[in-house]
C-alpha cells in the first residue's frame, strides 16, 4: 500500500476541524465560565455552581480531545514524510496503525456532533421491563441490565440502580438504572424499544431453543425541569420495602416508593434513598420530567425523536435481536448493523449500534 503526504481528504478534513467542532466557541465559554467563578458569592449557591463546573469540564475535556486528535494527526504527517523521504517501506506499518487511530478517534468526536438534541447531553434514565418468556425474560433483563453498567463502566460513566423487582426464580422483572455521564441519553436514546434474545435457556430441561423479550425505555434526567402543575388527586402513592440482592431487605421499614399518575398512567419508583422523603422526592422528579416531556410532545409532535414509538414487548416489535443459537449475531433491525461476536456485546460493546443509529437518525431515518 502506496502512502502518500498529500493527502487531499485528510487534508481537507484537518482544514474543517476547528468549525466542525466550535472550538472557538468552547474556548469562548471557558473563558466565560472561568470569569463567572472569579466573582463574588460564586460557591453561595451549590448547585448552580456545580453546574458551572460540570460544563467547565466537559468544555475543557472536549478541547483537550481535540488537541488529542490534532496529535495524532501529526504523528500520522510525521511517518509519511518520513517514509516518502527516506523510501523505507518498514515505516508503513507504523504510519498505518497511526492513520488507522487518528481514523477511529477523528470519527469518534465526528459521531459526537450528531448529538445535537435538545436532551441529548443529558444524564439517563434507564428503564428494562421483561416481557413474554417468564423467567427467561427475567433473566434477559438482568443481562441487559450488565450490558449497559459494562458499556457506562467503559466509558467513563457512573450507573446507580435506583429501582428493582426480582423475579420468581432469577433475573429482574424490572429494574430501573440512573446512568451518569456526558451525553449518556444522547447515546442511549438509541436503546429504546424491545430487545429479543434467542438462546437455549439454561430454565429449559428439554433443552430447547426459546424467544424472550426485554423492553428498553430510555429518558433524560431532567434534574432541572420546568415545573409541572399535578393535582394531589391524580396521584395513587404506594409504599413498600426496599429489597436487597438474595431477598435482603435494605431497611426493615417501607421506605420505597411508587407513584402513579392515574390520568396519564405514568408510573415512577425509587428504592434506592435511605428514607421515605428522599424516595418520594426522587420519584417526584422523574414524574416531573415525564410529564413534562409528554406535554412538550404533544405540543410539538416530538414523540418519535424523544421515547420512541411504545410497543408490545413480544414477536415482531423488537429493534434488535440477540442470537446466540445455533449461530452468535446481533442485529439492529432499524440500521441493519450487524455483530459477530456477540459475546462482545453482551460485554458492553455497544458503540457500533450507537454509532449506526446516529448516523441514522441523522440521515430520515433511511436505511441504506
Amino acid at each position: 500500500m502506496r502512502l502518500s503526504s498529500n493527502s487531499p481528504a485528510l487534508k481537507n478534513r484537518c482544514l474543517k476541524w476547528g468549525i466542525h467542532f466550535d472550538l472557538s466557541g468552547k474556548r469562548e465559554k471557558i473563558q466565560e465560565i472561568e470569569a463567572i467563578m472569579q466573582e463574588p458569592g460564586f460557591w453561595d449557591d451549590a448547585d448552580k455552581s456545580q453546574g458551572y463546573m460540570k460544563e467547565l469540564k466537559n468544555l475543557k475535556d472536549a478541547v483537550a480531545d481535540y488537541d488529542n486528535l490534532k496529535t495524532e494527526y501529526e504523528d500520522v504527517q510525521t511517518y509519511l514524510e518520513m517514509g516518502y523521504e527516506s523510501g523505507d517501506a518498514s515505516l508503513v506499518p507504523e504510519a498505518q496503525e497511526a492513520m488507522e487511530l487518528f481514523k477511529a478517534h477523528y470519527e469518534r468526536m465526528h459521531l459526537a456532533t450528531l448529538l445535537c438534541d435538545e436532551y441529548d447531553k443529558e444524564d439517563a434514565i434507564l428503564t428494562l421491563h421483561a416481557g413474554a418468556g417468564g423467567t427467561e425474560s427475567c433473566d434477559w433483563a438482568s443481562m441487559l441490565c450488565r450490558m449497559y453498567q459494562r458499556w457506562a463502566d467503559k466509558r467513563g460513566f457512573t450507573t446507580e440502580i435506583i429501582d428493582f423487582l426480582d423475579g420468581d426464580e432469577a433475573g429482574y422483572k424490572s429494574v430501573t438504572l440512573e446512568i451518569h455521564g456526558e451525553n449518556a441519553y444522547g447515546y442511549l436514546k438509541s436503546e429504546h424499544g424491545v430487545h429479543r434474545l434467542v438462546r437455549i435457556s439454561p430454565f429449559n430441561a428439554a433443552g430447547k431453543r426459546q424467544t424472550s423479550f426485554v423492553s428498553c425505555d430510555i429518558m433524560p434526567d431532567l434534574k432541572e425541569a420546568p415545573e409541572v402543575e399535578i393535582d394531589e388527586k391524580d396521584l395513587r402513592i404506594d409504599t413498600y420495602r426496599s429489597s436487597g440482592a438474595g431477598g435482603q431487605h435494605v431497611n426493615k421499614t417501607s421506605s420505597a416508593i411508587r407513584i402513579t399518575h392515574l390520568p396519564t398512567g405514568i408510573v415512577v419508583q425509587c428504592q434506592n434513598e435511605r428514607s421515605q422523603f428522599q424516595n418520594k422526592d426522587k420519584a417526584m422528579q422523574m414524574l416531573k420530567a415525564k410529564l413534562y416531556l409528554l406535554q412538550e410532545q404533544q405540543n410539538a409532535e416530538k414523540e418519535s425523536g424523544i421515547r420512541g414509538e411504545v410497543r408490545d414487548i413480544n414477536f415482531g416489535n423488537q429493534i434488535r435481536s440477540y442470537v446466540l443459537q445455533p449461530y452468535t449475531m446481533v442485529k439492529d433491525h432499524r440500521t441493519n448493523e450487524e455483530v459477530g461476536n456477540a459475546q462482545t456485546v453482551l460485554d458492553g460493546n455497544l458503540d457500533p449500534f450507537m454509532n449506526a443509529y446516529l448516523r441514522w437518525n441523522a440521515t430520515g431515518k433511511t436505511k441504506d
